[in-house]
């Protein structure tokens, strides 16, 4: 009996988890055809996976609400960290980062994989 109600526990304690992980959490296909990880908590970090640059970290956001984020973004190529944002809309995830307090912006898509 004991054992039953601990699998029990133990498998919806698992989907609770997933239910709370956040949307933005997973693998991603950049533009350029990459794949990055997004993963965290509080704070998310965003990882290549494949390509010529696998294994660095260029960047790091936070939750502002409304599948909203906002943090920092490194250029792989040439190590320059710039403002960055991302909106969640679906599987696609707009991100964009941004010198000059805005002014001037480069933005691209990735989509879950």
């Amino acid at each position: 009996m004991f054992g039953k109600v601990s699998l029990a526990l133990a498998a919806t304690m698992m989907m609770a988890g997933a239910a709370w992980a956040d949307p933005i959490e997973g693998n991603w296909k950049t533009q350029a055809g990459d794949t990055a990880l997004i993963g965290g908590s509080d704070s998310f970090s965003i990882t290549l996976k494949t390509g010529k640059y696998a294994g660095k970290t260029i960047g790091s956001l936070k939750a502002t609400g409304s599948n909203k984020y906002a943090g920092n973004i490194t250029d792989p190529a040439n190590d320059k960290t710039y403002s960055g944002k991302a909106t969640l809309s679906g599987t696609s995830l707009k991100m964009s980062g941004c010198v000059l307090g805005g002014l001037i912006c480069k933005s691209q898509t990735w989509h879950k994989l």
